[in-house]
Parts: structure tokens; sequence; C-alpha cells
């Protein structure tokens, strides 16, 4: 950046309000007017370097987001991959671990399933990890509930999956109801879940969820978890491929 842009983007910053330093308050009246001038001229000349300026201070912030999510998952990884409350499917003895976090109320976590499936069944080293986050309503805990009890269970997680399809996949709200009627076609004992889901531990496996999520600093479904990575929001298929594959091998291709 020429020195003038220099000059000019740095006097701006110190006279933003709340942003006044002790060199910025040492101008007079007319030097802070002329200052300003100069500002605002080159800044309208050359408007591509706020641009250049709102860049760098995304890039840096993401970066640091990127570390703050890197050393929660580091601080919380036994409660991450390999909780007893977790629901474990694809290879569990595999080299890489993908935990998603979803609402079964979630729009975009019903479009993000066939990306995991599709990942699954590529990748046989792939271990998947599913945890409950209801956070769209009663409905969406109702559900979450009641797919606690079907974990419970099913300890092999082949039940759970083709429950959380037929649920996750299926129209309309989701709550007890359809969560019930999802187990029964699934093959499940629904009088062991209707006495379940008031059970200790659905409430212990869900309080588990939401407090990894606070401690991630996750807000919204889906989310993963992908090695030591934090992967928020549907990004489809080819960036989580990615993931998998920098948690594999360092890079985005293997």
């Amino acid at each position: 950046m020429p020195f003038v842009a220099r000059l000019a983007f740095a006097a701006g910053l110190m006279l933003l309000p709340g942003l006044a330093t002790a060199q910025a308050q040492s101008f007079n009246a007319g030097q802070r007017s002329e200052i300003e001038q100069i500002v605002r001229e080159y800044l309208i000349k050359h408007p591509e370097v706020l641009q250049e300026a709102i860049a760098s201070l995304e890039k840096k912030q993401a970066a640091e987001e990127a570390e703050r999510h890197q050393a929660a998952v580091k601080e919380n990884a036994e409660t991450i991959f390999n909780s007893p409350r977790q629901v474990t499917i694809g290879n569990p003895q595999g080299d890489v671990t993908f935990v998603e976090f979803f609402d079964y109320n979630c729009g975009y976590c019903k479009r993000a399933m066939a990306d995991m499936l599709d990942l699954m069944k590529s990748d046989p080293k792939l271990k998947v990890v599913l945890k409950e986050f209801p956070v769209l309503g009663p409905g969406s805990v109702e559900a979450a509930r009641v797919a606690v009890a079907v974990r419970m269970q099913d300890k092999t997680g082949k039940k759970y999956l083709d429950f959380h399809q037929r649920l996750l996949g299926g129209r309309g709200q989701a709550d007890k109801a359809r969560a019930m009627a999802a187990a029964k076609e699934a093959g499940l004992d629904v009088a062991r879940i209707e006495r379940d889901v008031n059970s200790d531990e659905v409430r212990l496996t869900l309080a588990e969820s939401l407090q990894l999520a606070e401690k991630l600093g996750l807000n919204g479904t889906p989310s993963y978890v992908i090695g030591p990575n934090v992967v928020v929001g549907a990004v489809g298929h080819d960036a989580l491929k990615e993931k998998v594959n920098v948690a594999r091998c360092g890079k985005a291709t293997c």
C-alpha cells in the first residue's frame, strides 16, 4: 500500500469514534480537519483500500476463530469423539472422526444428511458420530429425547440410523409423535422408548451435547467437528470431504 494510503487509512482509524489514541488527540483542531480531508479525498479516489482492509480483518478474525475452535476441540476431545452417550456409525475404528451436531427440525440438516451418508459410504475409514442438538423449539427437544431413547436400545447404531433417516428425511414438523412413528417403522420397541424418554440418561445425554456446543461456540445446525477443526453450516459434500482429507493427511486432497 502506498505511503499516502497508509497514512490516510491510519489517520482515519485514529479519528473513528472510540478509537482515538493519544497521538490523535495531540493534533490541534486545524490539523485534525486537514487530516480528515486527506482521508476523505483519498478513500473516495481509492475505495479499494477499504475493501483490502476489510478483507484483511475478516481473514484475521477467521484465523483467530479457528484457533479458538481447535483449542476447544483439544480440551474436550474425549467427550466429543468418544462419549458413551453418543451415536457412532460408520467405522468405529476409523482414522478420522466426523462429528455432526444436528436438529431434527433443521432444514439445512435435512439437506446435509445426504452429504454425511455419501461420505460414510465412500470412505470405509470414516468414523461418524451423531449428537442431538435441539435448538429449534419444543418439538425439536421432544424428537431428540426419543432419539436418545432409540440409541439406548440400539448399541450397533444400525436401527438408530434407520430411525434418523426416516425422521430427518420426513416432511413436517418433527416432534414426539413423528419421532415415535419413525421409531416404530424402524422396528424399535416403542413401549421401552416411552419409558426411557424421561430417564436420567436422556436428560444427561442432551445436557452433554448442549454443554459441548457451548464450549465449542456453536450456535446453529448443522455444525461439525472433523478432526481438530470445527465447521459451521451446511457447507456441502466437497467442503466436508476436504476437511476429512485435511484431518487425515494434512491437505485438501490425499
